[in-house]
């Protein structure tokens, strides 16, 4: 249990990597806020949570949209009282290479990944700062590192959720406040489990370990950050990749 008595908020928590993050929280003692776009997946998924005991509570949230956030978070910290922990892990991609990629797609992919992160944590840390202490974890991407042909926006995302990390652990460390990043390689998805044979053997031959990892792989190593075992690591981003990429 240790993340007892916490309150954590999983921004596309309904399903997927977010979902694994939320059940493995809520396992280990956490009440959880699933936010989404999808409240009716949302509804399901803490649905799901409170079978363990938990509470839970789900909001239907477009995180692109700030005042829509900080509306959220008023309404957690009326339900909930606080938040401890915010997950930043909506996210979508709209590929295409840098040529044919419209304005629009880039834009999109922007400001759900990057504008998102931002409009989460700067509505959440206001009370962190108030109860001096908090854990930002925030889902970035190894094509954040590394780059990849066709994502031009969303590797610019992922990166930038790197560099505000960073800048977020710098700015709120003196109020105890821990930021963190999780950069997932590839993962058992629904979106992985669509591609063919052959793409997935050539995923896999550039992986070291062999094998594409699971959502709780990633859910086991943001219980890690949101737990006191890690109080005395921020700013940091952490790859969970079989590998891939070595710095």
């Amino acid at each position: 249990m240790r993340l007892k008595d916490k309150v954590a908020l999983i921004t596309g928590g309904a399903r997927g990597i977010g979902q694994a993050i939320a059940m493995t929280f809520a396992r280990e003692g956490a009440d959880i806020v699933i936010a989404d776009v999808n409240l009716e997946i949302a509804q399901k998924t803490a649905s799901e949570i409170e079978s363990l005991g938990r509470k839970a509570l789900a909001l239907e949230m477009d995180v692109t949209n700030y005042d829509l956030v900080e509306a959220g978070i008023n309404k957690i910290l009326d339900k909930m009282g606080k938040v401890d922990i915010l997950v930043n892990n909506a996210g979508i991609t709209k590929d295409n290479l840098l040529l044919r990629m419209s304005q629009a797609d880039w834009d999109a992919v922007i400001n759900v990944n990057l504008k998102g992160t931002f409009n989460c944590i700067k509505a959440v840390c206001r009370p962190m700062i108030k109860q001096r202490s908090g854990r930002i974890i925030s889902i970035a991407s190894i094509i954040g590192l590394m780059g990849n042909p066709g994502q031009a926006n969303y590797a610019a995302s992922k990166a930038g959720i790197i560099a505000l990390t960073k800048t977020v652990a710098k700015e709120l460390a003196s109020r105890n406040i821990n930021a963190n990043a999780v950069a997932p390689g590839f993962i058992q998805t629904e979106m992985t489990a669509k591609l063919s044979e052959e793409i997935k053997k050539k995923m896999l031959e550039a992986i070291p370990l062999g094998k594409l990892g699971t959502p709780e792989d990633v859910a086991n190593v943001c219980l890690f950050l949101a737990s006191q075992e890690s109080s005395y690591i921020t700013g940091q981003t952490i790859t969970i990749d079989g590998g891939m990429v070595m710095a």
